[in-house]
């Protein structure tokens, strides 16, 4: 096949929405690796255990079930919108988007692991902020930014409301982490160990500024 053919196939409309979803997968695979690399690197250096090469192994471990988990969501959920659609005489439904979501989630990220729990909390978080009261003006941003090209601008959280919610979520953290410590994720529960557990132990002038006992 020539490269001028292949460009043309890719090029033409009819194939578009097929190609979105590979586009898509390779998209969230991208994604993964950079979101969960980094995090992965300094939560090993941080709280690993064992020798380098069990935290290396722990460090791949997590990039790749990240990257492959959004690969397969992003893939599974086009192709679930794209099958309505066309049941649905070409045109997609409001309730489309929710139902692709919703089998994506059950087949992707319905394993309880601790990629998979980190990600879902992190979505829930974000769905329960966005019944915050929207400010009137959208996110300032700069041209480079992704929110510039969208036809759809984010509207902050009301600032009062804004208060609220975060004194709400802390003073709820906070209590959880303190009498039912069990039910906070075990990412969070080390990173708030490291903060508010270990900064109240030290024996002398090294372990006070240098390290942890």
């Amino acid at each position: 096949m020539s490269l001028a053919l292949l460009n043309e196939i890719i090029s033409n409309p009819a194939y578009h929405d097929y190609l979105a979803i590979l586009k898509g997968a390779r998209n969230g695979f991208v994604y993964g690796v950079k979101v969960r690399f980094p995090h992965a690197l300094v939560m090993s250096i941080l709280f690993g255990r064992g020798d380098w090469q069990t935290r290396l192994r722990v460090i791949y471990r997590a990039t790749r079930q990240h990257a492959f988990n959004l690969a397969k969501f992003v893939s599974l959920y086009k192709t679930i919108l794209l099958v309505q659609k066309r049941f649905n005489g070409g045109k997609e439904r409001d309730s489309d988007t929710f139902v692709a979501g919703l089998i994506g989630g059950y087949f992707v990220f319905g394993e309880r692991n601790a990629v998979n729990e980190q990600i879902v909390l992190y979505v829930v978080s974000r769905v329960v902020a966005s019944f915050i009261p929207r400010a009137t003006s959208p996110y300032n941003a700069s041209p480079q930014s992704a929110l510039s090209g969208s036809g759809v601008k984010p509207l902050p959280p009301d600032s009062r409301y804004f208060t609220l919610f975060a004194a709400v979520s802390w003073g709820a953290v906070m209590w959880l982490f303190r009498h039912h410590g069990e039910t906070i994720q075990p990412g969070m529960f080390n990173s708030m160990k490291y903060l508010y557990r270990d900064s109240e132990v030290w024996k002398d002038l090294k372990t006070l500024f240098w390290h942890n006992t």
